[in-house]
């Protein structure tokens, strides 16, 4: 066995290990994790407290940690207790109420089991917390530890965040690879856009728009953006990890190409939701393929690779012919005006080929030019085996029915006419969408569901291409950190909110969250203890590149690139002092940039 096969299985071996203490809650955290998350003092969140938005339905339902801390300032009061028991217990018995309720209710209930038979009372409920209730809440000490949360929730993040582990695959910029997070231990997928490659190719406006977009959509069935970060050479996406491996692995490499009926439709009934949830937020995704499907541990899947999902506004179609040859649909590659209707061909692509093994107009490996499959797209009619069931047959037909308008999800029911038809007979969607819906395939945790590192092909170093301020404005808009709602169930999933969420005795509020006591001194670094005795009583420092003039021997520094002041706090410097006996100083960031200084006379 090669050296490099030894280095191979041990980057595998690496991974799984990681994977699985990762998956232990506590498992995976630093050893200074509490260090990285340590609250500040309540005094220090006074601008937070004057500038956030005091929205009820934003701070108390949306956000989880905000929704947790609420619903302990109510467990301090019986008559509040009150609501959040019955909110709770209406919450447990929306999805399953078919199940539970008497026998003159259940036919009814199992055709439309919902939420809204709740829906009166729970509107009562809210309206009464978000009076009296919130405001008292905010003169609280939870509001002011939700404060706490959400200065910890803006620290900065850089690569030193992270440990970086073996590469999964590679996108259109750059690689993926696995990633954890030193504080929580959370396992993430860290998507890396090289800088130069992006300007080569003038990609720019797709790398922002796949951020944005990412950042605003909440669904289980999307992949969720934690953060993101610059580092010298790349910005950086950290998705969420999927370790099941993508549906063209398995509809391919894993024995006889495609699945079995149950598992086709359980898939399918996933995608609609992911793309009903995108189409919620007005957003066409256009590249609806297998290797974009992402399973889970768990055997669920996730739509991935957002960098073709486009806005769309209400009464205004877009054009564009973009996707992958053999998924466009007729519309696309004629040029022509649309809307959501791609996305619905893309899944009839999709349904066709988990149970055929092949794509609907091209073969498996069939060398074919592009001009000859965008012929087939648009001319011929799909051939269907005896694989196909007669709805399997019925769904694949109208939803890759030439005319969008004719098409299935296309017309005025939308999605809900794709969910109510007689394919997805056996998936209860409420039940999906709650997360509870058991899976057809569940993944081995101890296999790794991607191609052999040495089978994932390496870019080529980009030459020619230089970076300079319009460059550095467009990383700013892009490197910004944590996303809240994912970072907060991060926090809780990893049991660092209840490990970290402690008051006083008998619900008193501890020293950090004190107004009458004084926060603890900042921490000195290890050279500022060391070389304390010789810094220097001159208080006038200036850049070595542009003279910029520096206030305080504690130097914010300025860039080699000319970045703003006011953008200086946001960048992981390490602070050093100028020191007597020197006339210059170096201060390194993340140890790959360096910046000089000197020291006026």
């Amino acid at each position: 066995m090669s050296t490099i096969s030894v280095a191979n299985m041990v980057n595998h071996m690496i991974l799984m290990r990681v994977c699985e203490s990762g998956g232990g809650k506590r498992k995976g955290r630093s050893k200074k994790w509490k260090e990285i998350l340590r609250f500040p003092h309540i005094s220090q969140c006074t601008e937070l407290g004057n500038s956030i938005d005091r929205d009820y339905i934003s701070l108390c339902e949306k956000q989880p940690i905000g929704r947790l801390l609420f619903r302990l300032y109510c467990e301090t009061r019986p008559e509040l207790l009150r609501c959040i028991h019955l909110l709770d217990a209406m919450s447990s018995e929306c999805v399953e109420a078919a199940e539970s309720l008497a026998e003159q209710c259940r036919e009814n209930l199992e055709l439309h089991p919902c939420k809204e038979i709740f829906s009166d009372c729970r509107k009562a409920l809210h309206h009464y917390l978000r009076g009296a209730p919130f405001s008292d809440y905010q003169n609280s000490m939870y509001f002011d530890r939700f404060l706490q949360w959400k200065m910890l929730e803006r620290q900065p993040i850089a690569k030193d965040t992270f440990r970086q582990y073996r590469v999964l695959g590679k996108g259109g910029f750059g690689e993926v690879c696995a990633c954890q997070v030193r504080a929580t231990g959370k396992m993430y997928a860290c998507k890396k856009l090289e800088k130069k490659r992006i300007k080569k190719r003038k990609g720019e406006s797709m790398a922002l728009n796949e951020k944005q977009i990412l950042e605003k959509v909440n669904s289980r069935f999307v992949v969720s953006l934690a953060y993101a970060y610059e580092t010298k050479d790349a910005l950086c996406l950290v998705l969420t990890l999927m370790n099941g491996g993508d549906l063209k692995f398995h509809i391919y490499s894993m024995g006889t190409p495609g699945f079995e009926n149950d598992r086709v439709q359980f898939y399918a009934a996933q995608i609609c939701c992911g793309l009903d949830h995108l189409h919620q937020e007005s957003i066409v995704y256009r590249d609806l393929k297998p290797e974009n499907i992402l399973l889970d541990d768990n055997g669920h899947i996730r739509i991935s690779d957002l960098g073709l999902a486009i806005k769309v506004a209400e009464g205004d179609p877009i054009r564009g012919r973009v996707g992958t040859v053999g998924y466009m649909a007729p519309e696309v590659i004629n040029n022509e005006r649309y809307g959501m209707s791609p996305d619905w061909w893309g899944l009839g692509c999709l349904i066709y080929e988990m149970t055929a093994g092949r794509s609907p107009f091209r073969a498996r490996k069939e060398r074919v030019k592009r001009e000859e499959v965008e012929k087939r797209v648009q001319e011929e009619e799909e051939e269907y085996s005896d694989k196909f069931t007669e709805d399997t047959k019925a769904i694949c037909r109208v939803l890759l029915t030439k005319d969008p308008k004719q098409r299935l999800g296309c017309t005025a029911e939308g999605s809900a006419g794709v969910k109510a038809h007689s394919f997805f007979r056996n998936i209860n969607f409420k039940r999906l969408e709650a997360g509870i819906q058991e899976p057809s395939f569940v993944p081995d945790p101890r296999a790794v569901y991607c191609k052999d590192v040495l089978d994932i092909e390496q870019f080529s170093t980009v030459k020619g291409v230089n970076l300079d301020q319009t460059d550095n404005d467009f990383y700013f808009k892009f490197s910004t950190g944590c996303v809240s709602i994912p970072w907060q169930h991060e926090m809780i999933d990893t049991e660092c909110f209840s490990d970290l969420n402690v008051f006083g005795p008998q619900g008193t509020r501890p020293p950090d969250l004190d107004w009458n006591t004084p926060p603890e001194p900042p921490r000195r670094s290890l050279l500022d203890r060391i070389f304390r005795r010789h810094c220097s009583s001159v208080s006038t420092l200036f850049c070595r590149q542009c003279a910029h003039r520096l206030s305080s021997l504690e130097c914010q520094v300025c860039l080699r690139r000319p970045f703003s002041i006011a953008r200086l706090c946001s960048l992981s410097l390490y602070i050093v002092k100028a020191f007597l006996n020197f006339l210059s100083v170096t201060v390194v960031r993340n140890s790959a940039t360096m910046y000089s200084l000197f020291r006026a006379k």
